[in-house]
């Protein structure tokens, strides 16, 4: 599968300090590719490197084959951009703004425009500046996929956005990738990237520290494992050498054990015990994500 985005030691330094350094990354095209990290890590200066809006300090990032430099106009119209923060022309109606970026990229389809205005539930006719926040993210999220672009840049992409109309933006996504397009989607909310997602990129203090597919990231053998005995459970000691067994909690007349790899030894030894309920926790991508980085 050929990369619709492909970098080479990317990287940006403000001063003497790099705000994203040495990034190698290919993201297949055709894929939804969640791109996690706390605040400060690099995430947004990657995606103004990758539309254009800065230069590298060193290396180089193409899109779609053309390098964003070089070929930045040809580079960027394979592009579909949704800023962090939205904020368009505030004199200008939804109507008249998306109309006159429509005109300016060309080749925007009317009856595109007009369907994502009607499934995202937004009024046209109200001046932009007079809108709430969500209703400002709405024209920005209809702005950036009306050109139906090779790829999708997507930055926090549902702050501001109701339940209701989150789901609507999620069918997007996923009509996006059914089309054969691809989107490069960074958010705070994990269970988001969890829930539209096929691979996931996590940066750590400017530097990319995994990427993962989403099944394999969440497929770790880490379980949660509670036990509910009817009668007298058994020893810690019986259970918290057992191979796989991370630790054991007992409280009154259960247990809770992180268990990693198979759970065979663990049923095998309380199987002479009363056993009236287990639990078993899987790990998702929240989980992980904190536990990666640490809670504190």
């Amino acid at each position: 599968m050929s990369a619709i985005i492909s970098t080479n030691g990317l990287t940006k330094v403000y001063g003497r300090k790099p705000a994203l350094a040495d990034l190698d990354l290919e993201v297949p095209a055709g894929v939804v590719f969640g791109y996690l990290g706390p605040n400060g890590a690099g995430k947004t200066t990657t995606i103004r490197l990758l539309v254009g809006l800065m230069r590298p300090t060193r290396g180089s990032a193409t899109i779609g084959g053309a390098d964003n430099v070089r070929a930045r106009s040809e580079a960027q119209r394979h592009i579909g951009y949704l800023p962090g923060e939205f904020v368009g022309y505030p004199d200008l109606t939804a109507e008249q703004y998306l109309s006159y970026l429509a005109h300016l990229r060309g080749g925007v389809d009317d009856k595109v425009r007009r369907l994502l205005i009607e499934r995202l539930g937004l009024d046209p006719t109200v001046r932009i500046g007079a809108m709430s926040h969500g209703n400002r993210q709405k024209v920005g999220i209809v702005q950036a996929f009306m050109s139906e672009p090779d790829l999708l840049v997507l930055d926090e992409p549902t702050t501001g956005l109701d339940p209701l109309v989150q789901r609507e933006f999620h069918t997007l996504v996923h009509e996006a990738k059914d089309a054969g397009r691809t989107v490069f989607l960074s958010s705070h909310v994990l269970s988001e990237v969890q829930e539209v997602a096929d691979m996931v990129g996590i940066l750590r203090q400017g530097r990319l520290a995994e990427v993962r597919s989403i099944g394999a990231l969440t497929a770790r053998p880490l379980r949660h494992i509670d036990l509910v005995f009817g009668g007298a459970p058994p020893d810690l000691n019986r259970l918290e050498y057992l191979d796989g067994v991370r630790s054991v909690r007992q409280n009154n007349r259960g247990m809770h054990i992180e268990l990693e790899g198979s759970t065979a030894a663990l049923l095998r030894a309380i199987a002479p015990f009363d056993v009236t309920d287990i639990v078993s926790h899987e790990p998702d991508l929240e989980e992980i994500f904190l536990n990666y980085y640490g809670r504190g």
